[in-house]
């Protein structure tokens, strides 16, 4: 009997130190994760977390909105529904209204059938379908996009073949938009080359164009023929007002050039685990537009076959009835102005306690996010002493924060600046 045991003691021994994944190093924890997990082993009671991109209530609890719970209940109660294929690029109709919610109804593209809009996983899912379809089918496999941006763009371009470059951005110096650093990066970059732009409040920034300077770079990219491709993640959020926050996108559309665009529903409509997003091309013709369709069909067939049906009939059915679209604009512009309301509160605050340095950036930028400008050493200062986790570049959600908290984080962005400056 003890001889049966050691021998089978010795074989799970030798099956642990033969593993075919003997070679596999541990991977890094991705840096915006990364910091709800850290958060999520902290037992303190004051801890905060702002690393995290979903929006919060003023309690500090996620939010399922009103419209989405009406509309899922209808969608449940339905005894038509059910849970066959969706075909490879979607629900047809939350298609058509995705297009419409970003370009608008009367967009001359829609109108004259020169758009094809297929479902994917969330924005994300766009990107990476959009990317890998650029690999295969553009003759540029090259995307410029800023500097900084969403950490994800890195990884997601490069999967699907394309090459990432970066335009100025960001100025550290006035914590706003580089516009003249922009301005002469895409002017030397190629003809042709694609170019990442947010459509409005840019991760992490905060730091969005105005719309003179809107109308400069879409004269810049389309002079030098190069080809746009907008990641919207957040309509309706930044400003409160969805035709606003697609006023640079629709400007594009309106000229009659091509471009791509990849919505994400995650944000404006609080569905971030129903993963539901759209990707539309925006060609020169209708035929273009047909052929653009049939080939995306065969990047999501080997990649996930079809999208899931769930998330997309409740943007349908939101999108769709009139009542609970106009319901849906109330509901988001009170989470915008939530945030713009934290900002102010953490504006003043600061101000209150005499900070040292300019933080009116902070009620300037816009959006989910506030690229403070606390460098890393500062970051872990506060997230050692106050409990407060974030991303090591400074970036904070202000979706985190509420009449609870924020002056706690004024206080420990006040100690930071004062003793670890």
């Amino acid at each position: 009997m003890m001889a049966s045991h050691q021998v089978t003691m010795e074989k799970t021994s030798a099956r642990k130190e033969s593993s075919v994944w003997q070679g596999v190093e541990q991977g890094p924890e991705d840096p915006i994760l990364g910091v709800t997990v850290a958060f999520n082993k902290d037992n303190h009671p004051d801890k905060v977390n702002l690393g995290v991109g979903a929006y919060r209530t003023e309690e500090g609890k996620p939010l399922v909105l009103d419209v989405v719970r009406r509309a899922e209940a209808a969608i449940v109660a339905d005894r038509s529904v059910n849970k066959e294929y969706l075909p490879i690029i979607g629900l047809a109709s939350f298609c058509k209204l995705s297009a419409q919610l970003i370009l608008g109804a009367d967009c001359p593209a829609i109108v004259e059938k020169r758009t094809t809009t297929v479902q994917c996983l969330s924005g994300t899912g766009s990107l990476r379908v959009g990317a890998e379809f650029i690999g295969k089918h553009y003759h540029q496999t090259i995307i410029y996009i800023p500097d900084p941006t969403w950490g994800n763009h890195n990884k997601i371009f490069p999967l699907g073949g394309v090459s990432v470059r970066k335009y100025r951005y960001y100025d550290p110096a006035t914590r706003g938009l580089d516009f003249q650093g922009m301005m002469e990066d895409l002017h030397s970059a190629p003809s042709g080359a694609v170019v990442l732009l947010h459509a409005c409040a840019h991760n992490p920034t905060g730091v969005d164009p105005t719309p003179e300077q809107w109308e400069q770079i879409r004269r810049l990219i389309r002079s030098k023929k190069q080809l746009p491709f907008f990641d919207s993640a957040y309509q309706g959020f930044a400003s409160g007002s969805l035709d606003r926050d697609a006023a640079p996108v629709r400007s594009f559309a309106g000229d009659g050039g091509e471009m791509l665009i990849a919505q994400s529903y995650a944000k404006n409509l609080g569905l971030y685990g129903e993963r539901v997003g759209a990707l539309t091309f925006v060609c020169g013709s209708p035929d273009v537009a047909k052929r653009v369709e049939s080939q995306l069909k065969l990047v999501i067939r080997p990649m996930y076959s079809n999208p899931p049906g769930h998330g997309a009939r409740i943007v349908e059915a939101v999108l769709s009835d009139k009542q609970l679209f106009q319901d849906w604009t109330v509901e988001l512009k009170g989470m915008a102005d939530r945030i713009i309301t934290m900002r102010h509160k953490l504006f003043d605050a600061l101000k209150q306690k005499g900070t040292p340095g300019r933080w009116s950036h902070i009620v300037k930028q816009i959006g989910m996010f506030t690229f403070t400008g606390l460098n890393k050493d500062q970051v872990v200062f506060m997230t050692k002493e106050y409990h407060i986790y974030m991303t090591a570049d400074g970036r904070i959600s202000m979706a985190g924060l509420n009449s609870k908290n924020v002056h706690h984080l004024a206080e420990a962005i006040h100690a930071a600046v004062t003793r670890r400056s």
